[in-house]
C-alpha cells in the first residue's frame, strides 16, 4: 500500500490551478490518514502476537521453537516503525511542496495583474504629450499628469505590498526562491521606471509652465506700459509739476518690471534650453521685440518730460498720507470730510502696481494631537559644558535613530498585519467584511513607508556630519509630506473600523506573532506622532544654531512642518462637514478654519435696525477655501471619552469672487465685516482675539488681491480695462454700489494706515476689499435670532454713513450700466468718467 501511494504521488503532475491543487491536497491527506490507520492496526496486531508468544514461551514444548518466532515478530515490528517514520517524512515534504506550489501560483497571478496595470500606466505616460505652446495647454497637461501620478501612486503602493509578500515567501525558504526574487525585481524596476518617467515629464511641464507664465507677465507689463503712456494727459504734463508727477509715475512703473525682461534673449534661451521649442522661441523673440518698442516709447516720453521739469526743484518724496494731514491732496480719499468713517475703496487701477499689506501677527498653529513619548525632545545642555555643535549632533543622532525605529515599526505593521490578511492559514480568523476594507484600515501607510525607507531615511543619514543641512533636506521633500494629510483625513474612519473589529481573533494572533506589547491601533497612530516629533526636533536644532549656516533653511523647515500640522488639523475638521450638496473638493484646499460670533444683515429687509449690539449673535464655524467661504454650525460631539468628534452643519457658501471685507467695525477691535454680492448681505464677524482677526484678514486679503490680479489679466486680454465695477446714475443703485467704488486718482489700498490690532479704540478709517458682483440669495432664516419676531434689517456702521458724497475726480467703470432714463447716460465697461459733483439725492 505504501509503495502504491508513493508511486501515485511520484507520477502525479502538479496542476496549474489553485482549486485543483487544493483538491489534490485533500485527496492525498485523506489517503495518508487511511495508511496511518492501517499501520497502527498492524502495529497493534504485532504487539498482541508478541505478548501471546511471551506467554506461550513459559510452557515447556520441545517440538516448538517459540523463541525463534518471537524474534521474527520483534524484527517485523521494528521494520514497521521505520517504515512509518519514513512515510511521515515523505508526506510532510510532499505536503509542503504542494502548499508552496499553491502559494507560487497565487503570487504569479498577483504579479501578472500588477504587471498589466503598470504596463497600462506606462502606455498612458507615453501618450501624454509635452508639446505645449500656451499657458492653457500647459495647465491642461499638468492636470492630466497630476491625475496620472495619483493613479500611479495607488498602483505602485499595491505593487510594493506584492514585493513585500514576495520577500516574505523568500524568507520562508520557498523552493522557487529565484523566480520570486526575479518577479520582485521586475516589479521594482517597472515602478522605478514609471516614477522616473513621470518625474521627468512633471519637471519638463513645470519648467514650460514657468516660462509661459513669465512670458504672459512680460506681455502684460508691455501692454500696461503702452496703456499708461496713452493715458497720461498732455495738458497736465505741460507744467513743471505735472511733468514731475508723470516722471515719477513712469519710474514707479519701471520698478515693477518683470525680472525676465532684465535678462537677454541668449541668457533666457540657455536657462530654458531643455524646454524651448521653435514655437516658444518665436514667442520669446516677439516678446523681446515688443519690450524694445515699449522701452523706446518710455525713453522718448521721459526725455520730453525732463525738458519740461525744473531740475532745480527738489523732487517730491512719496510718503504715506494721513487723514489729518492732507491739505495738498485733491483726492476724495484725503479730503477732510472723509477723515472719519471711511466706507469707500479708492484704488488707482494702474498696471503694475502692487499693494503690500503685511501683518506683524503670526498665524496660530493648532497641533492635532497632544503627544508624549519617553524619548521626547528636551534640552541637551548639561551644566552648560556642551558646545552647540555637540548638542546639534545629539539632536541629529536622535532624529536619525527615531527615524530608523519609525521605519521598522511601519514595516512590522505592513508585514505582520496587512500582508497577513492574504495568508490562507489565517483566513478563518479574519471577518470577510474586513478583508475588503484593508485600505480603509491602513490608509496610505505603504506609500509613507516607501518614502521614508527608500528616500528620507537616506537623506537624514547623509546629514549626520552636517546637521545644518537638515533644514534643506526637509524643504526639498516638502511636497512628499503632503501624503500625511490624506492619512490623517482617513484616520477617523480607520479608528471607527478598528473599534468595530478590535476584538477579532486575527488581530490577537498577529500581535502574538509580532510580540507587540501594544495593539494595532497604537501603531496606526505612529505617523501622526511622527509629524509632531519632527517639529520638536527642528526646534531643538534651531535652539542650538543661532546665526549659523543653514539657519534660514531650518526655520523654513520648521515653518513647513507647522503649516503641515495646521493643514492636517484643518482638513480633519473639514471631513466632519454635513449637508453640503456640492463637490467640496472643487472649492480648493482648506486654508483656515475657526469659530466666530456672527451678526447678519440683508439689504432686502423691510426695516432697518440701528442698534446691532442688542441682538444675540449666531455662533458659526468658518472654513476658508481658495474659492469659497463656508459658514457652518457646530453640532454636539458624538462618541464617548476620547472618541468624541464634532460635526458641522452647512449653512452658507460665499464664493470668493463675490466677497468683500471691511477691516474695522466701530465699537470693537475684534470685529470685521464680510460682505457679499455688493453688500446685499453683510456679515459682522467677531473673532475671539485680535490676533485671530488679523490672521483671517491677512488670508482673505491675499485671496482677494490674487482675484483682482486675475481680473486685470483677463481684462487686458479683452481690452484696456483695469478693473470691473459699476457706476450707476440712479440714487438707489448708487447707494448699493458705494462699497465697490475705486478711484483712479488715489491709492487708498496703500495709503490708508494699517489698523492697529492692539489699540483699544476703533480705527477711524475703514478699508474695504471689494469682490466681483454676483446676485446670490443665501439669506439665513430669522428664526435663529433671539428677540426678533418681525422681519427686520440690521444696519452696519458703513450703512449709517451712506450720506457722505463722492468727491470730484476721474473714475473708471468696471461693468456695463444701461441707460435707465431720458436724462441718464449709458456707461460701458472700461469707460473713463470725470465726476463733476454729486447732489444731495445721490445723483452723479
Amino acid at each position: 500500500m505504501l509503495q502504491g501511494f508513493g508511486t501515485e504521488v511520484a507520477e502525479t503532475e502538479l496542476p496549474d490551478e489553485g482549486k485543483a491543487i487544493e483538491h489534490l491536497l485533500e485527496i492525498h491527506t485523506e489517503k495518508y490518514r487511511k495508511l496511518k490507520d492501517a499501520i497502527r492496526s498492524v502495529s497493534k496486531e504485532g504487539r498482541h502476537l508478541l505478548a501471546n508468544l511471551e506467554t506461550t514461551g513459559k510452557v515447556d514444548d520441545s517440538q516448538w521453537d517459540v523463541k525463534l518466532d518471537w524474534e521474527t515478530v520483534q524484527r517485523l515490528l521494528a521494520q514497521l516503525r521505520d517504515m512509518e517514520s519514513a512515510f511521515d517524512g515523505f508526506f510532510e515534504k510532499h505536503h509542503l511542496k504542494l502548499h508552496q506550489h499553491l502559494q507560487l501560483l497565487r503570487y504569479e497571478q498577483s504579479f501578472q495583474e500588477m504587471d498589466l496595470c503598470l504596463e497600462h500606466l506606462m502606455g498612458q505616460e507615453k501618450e501624454l504629450s509635452l508639446n505645449v505652446n500656451t499657458l492653457a495647454q500647459a495647465e491642461v497637461a499638468l492636470k492630466k499628469l497630476d491625475c496620472l501620478e495619483s493613479n500611479s501612486q495607488e498602483v505602485m503602493s499595491r505593487a510594493q505590498i506584492i514585493i513585500l509578500h514576495g520577500h516574505q515567501l523568500s524568507a520562508g525558504h520557498h523552493y522557487a526562491l529565484a523566480l520570486i526574487m526575479q518577479r520582485c525585481n521586475e516589479l521594482r524596476h517597472r515602478c522605478d521606471s514609471l516614477s522616473a518617467a513621470l518625474k521627468t515629464k512633471h519637471s519638463f511641464l513645470m519648467q514650460t509652465h514657468q516660462l509661459l507664465l513669465c512670458l504672459g507677465q512680460a506681455q502684460t507689463w508691455c501692454d500696461d506700459g503702452a496703456y499708461m503712456l496713452a493715458n497720461q494727459l498732455v495738458d497736465k504734463s505741460q507744467s513743471k509739476e505735472g511733468a514731475q508727477v508723470a516722471l515719477r509715475e513712469i519710474e514707479k512703473f519701471l520698478e515693477v518690471a518683470p525680472s525676465m525682461l532684465s535678462s537677454s534673449l541668449e541668457v533666457l534661451s540657455m536657462e530654458y534650453e531643455a524646454v524651448i521649442t521653435p514655437q516658444l522661441q518665436a514667442q520669446i523673440g516677439r516678446m523681446f521685440e515688443k519690450h524694445a518698442a515699449v522701452q523706446q516709447m518710455i525713453q522718448n516720453r521721459q526725455a520730453c518730460l525732463r525738458k519740461l521739469a525744473d531740475k532745480h526743484v527738489r523732487p517730491v518724496q512719496l510718503v504715506t498720507p494721513r487723514p489729518d494731514n492732507t491739505p495738498r491732496s485733491k483726492s476724495p480719499l484725503f479730503s477732510p470730510k472723509h477723515s472719519d468713517g471711511m466706507k469707500f475703496t479708492f484704488d488707482i487701477s494702474l498696471p503694475g502696481k502692487k499693494s503690500s499689506r503685511k501683518s506683524p501677527n503670526t498665524r496660530k498653529i493648532e497641533v492635532i494631537h497632544d503627544y508624549q513619548e519617553s524619548r521626547s525632545c528636551v534640552s541637551y545642555s548639561l551644566d552648560g559644558d556642551d558646545s552647540p555643535d555637540l548638542l546639534k549632533r545629539h539632536v541629529m543622532r536622535e532624529l536619525i535613530e527615531t527615524e530608523r525605529i519609525y521605519v521598522d515599526e511601519l514595516l512590522s505593521v505592513l508585514l505582520g498585519y496587512r500582508a497577513e490578511m492574504d495568508n490562507p492559514v489565517l483566513s478563518g480568523l479574519l471577518p470577510p467584511i474586513l478583508r475588503s476594507k484593508r485600505d480603509l484600515l491602513f490608509g496610505n501607510m505603504p506609500e509613507i513607508y516607501n518614502f521614508h525607507s527608500r528616500v528620507f531615511l537616506q537623506d537624514l543619514e547623509g546629514c549626520l556630519e552636517a546637521p545644518e543641512t537638515v533644514g534643506a533636506c526637509f524643504l526639498e521633500r516638502k511636497e512628499n509630506f503632503q501624503m500625511y494629510e490624506w492619512y490623517c483625513q482617513n484616520k477617523p474612519r480607520s479608528e471607527a473600523l478598528w473599534r468595530q473589529f478590535s476584538d477579532c481573533a486575527f488581530f490577537h494572533e498577529c500581535q502574538t506573532k509580532l510580540e507587540h506589547k501594544l495593539g494595532l491601533d497604537s501603531y496606526l497612530l505612529k505617523p501622526v506622532q511622527r509629524l509632531t516629533k519632527y517639529q520638536l526636533l527642528l526646534k531643538e536644532l534651531l535652539k542650538y544654531s543661532p546665526d549659523c549656516e543653514g539657519t534660514s533653511e531650518l526655520q523654513g523647515a520648521l515653518t513647513a512642518m507647522l503649516d503641515l500640522l495646521k493643514s492636517v488639523n484643518d482638513s480633519m475638521h473639514q471631513i466632519s462637514i454635513t449637508g453640503y450638496e456640492g463637490d467640496i473638493c472643487a472649492l480648493g484646499r482648506v486654508l483656515m478654519q475657526g469659530s466666530f460670533s456672527v451678526w447678519i444683515s440683508h439689504k432686502r429687509g423691510p426695516t432697518r435696525m440701528k442698534e446691532l449690539a442688542r441682538f444675540k449673535p449666531m455662533q458659526r464655524h468658518f472654513f476658508l477655501y481658495e474659492k469659497a467661504l463656508l459658514l457652518c454650525k457646530r453640532r454636539e460631539e458624538h462618541g464617548e471619552g476620547n472618541n468624541k468628534t464634532p460635526s458641522y452643519s452647512f449653512k452658507h457658501c460665499l464664493k470668493m469672487t463675490a466677497v468683500g471685507i471691511t477691516e474695522n467695525v466701530k465699537g470693537d477691535v475684534k470685529k470685521f465685516e464680510v460682505w457679499y454680492s455688493g453688500r446685499e448681505e453683510v456679515y459682522v464677524v467677531q473673532a475671539p482675539t485680535v490676533e485671530v482677526k488679523m490672521a483671517w484678514l491677512n488670508e482673505l486679503r491675499r485671496i482677494l488681491t490674487n482675484q483682482q490680479k486675475l481680473l486685470r489679466d483677463e481684462a487686458h486680454q479683452q481690452g484696456p480695462v483695469v478693473e470691473r465695477m459699476q457706476l450707476s446714475p440712479s440714487l438707489s443703485e448708487s447707494k448699493q454700489q458705494r462699497a465697490s467704488v475705486s478711484s483712479e486718482d488715489t491709492e487708498s489700498g496703500r495709503s490708508s494706515p494699517e489698523p492697529q490690532p492692539h489699540s483699544p479704540k476703533p480705527q477711524p478709517n475703514r478699508r474695504s476689499w471689494p469682490g466681483a458682483h454676483h446676485s446670490v440669495d443665501v439669506c439665513e432664516g430669522l428664526e435663529e435670532w433671539s428677540g426678533g419676531q418681525d422681519a427686520f434689517h440690521l444696519a452696519t456702521e458703513t450703512e449709517e454713513k451712506q450720506n457722505t458724497k463722492l468727491s470730484a475726480g476721474r473714475y473708471r467703470a468696471l461693468a456695463d450700466c444701461s441707460q435707465n432714463g431720458p436724462n441718464s447716460i449709458s456707461i460701458k465697461s472700461g469707460d473713463v468718467i470725470h465726476l463733476q459733483f454729486e447732489d444731495n439725492r445721490g445723483r452723479w
